[in-house]
């Protein structure tokens, strides 16, 4: 008698089958996740935090816009002021849409104008008698496109050079034709060839504090010899200048600091009273 267990028999198709569904099982591949559901959190954890939004780029590119904008309101206004040229008055130093750079530096910290300088200054009680009404709007805006020199500047705004300072004599002209400040003829390279120094005959004593400007394109310039019958002589108080120029910044061909004079050197200061040495024959 067989004493020996008798184990019941597999089908072998059925190791077959559950063997292939165990692998079907095994690889089959996770459940993809949908990037547009989300999922409520687990018990206990807490939610994920939602990504920081940034403003919209032209909301930036505004705030940067205007700080920049704002930034070179206040250059201008204080320190260094873009001045566009409007009138042949000064060639050839500076020509019809030139735009130079006035420094608004140089006479604030106890210097003043000098013989021989580019002066931005308001014509204001002097050139003009009193300023022209304009739209206060349209004013704001103009005014603010001349600070930024894209604009042309305020009616009252000229641009001269300074021939005499407060105590010179200043006389038109010597038997050559020259200009003198205080009895010494003045060789003033930088006027306009083929214009006379003047061709308004004048002699005058510059009071203390005042200036007597002239254009560098004499026949075309109005300046203090058109003004000599009007209040103030056509003298610009020194208060009134606003700087000097410095650099022509604009067209870049002409991009250039604008070169001293040295047609003032020998002048000598100004006598006691202010009347100069007599002017030479």
């Amino acid at each position: 008698m067989d004493t020996e267990a008798q184990h019941p028999e597999r089908d072998p198709s059925s190791d077959t089958e559950e063997g292939s569904r165990s692998a079907r099982v095994s690889e089959a591949p996770a459940p993809r996740r949908d990037p547009g559901h989300t999922t409520a959190p687990e018990p206990g954890r807490d939610p994920a935090p939602e990504p920081h939004r940034r403003a919209p780029s032209w909301r930036r590119t505004a705030l940067v816009g205007g700080a920049c904008v704002a930034f070179l309101l206040l250059l201008s206004h204080f320190v260094m002021q873009p001045f566009l040229i409007p009138s042949g008055s000064m060639e050839p130093t500076l020509q019809v849409g030139d735009r130079i750079l006035v420094n608004k530096l140089a006479y604030r910290f106890g210097s003043e104008p000098r013989r021989g300088d580019v002066v931005v200054f308001d014509g204001t009680g002097s050139f003009v008698r009193e300023e022209p009404e304009v739209n206060p709007v349209s004013g704001l805006l103009r005014g603010a496109g001349a600070a930024l020199g894209l604009a042309e500047p305020a009616e009252t705004d000229f641009v001269k050079r300074v021939v005499g300072t407060g105590g010179d004599r200043v006389v038109c002209c010597d038997k050559n034709g020259r200009i003198t400040v205080n009895g010494v003829p003045v060789e003033e390279r930088y006027v306009m060839f083929g214009d006379q120094p003047s061709s308004v005959a004048f002699d005058i004593v510059v009071p203390p504090g005042r200036l007597w400007v002239m254009g560098d394109h004499r026949s075309q310039s109005s300046d203090s010899r058109d003004h000599l019958g009007n209040p103030g002589g056509g003298m610009v108080p020194v208060e009134k200048v606003v700087g000097r120029a410095g650099w022509i910044v604009w067209p870049f061909g002409r991009w250039s600091a604008l070169p001293a004079t040295e047609a003032y050197d020998a002048v000598p200061a100004p006598t006691a009273g202010g009347h100069g040495a007599g002017a030479h024959g």
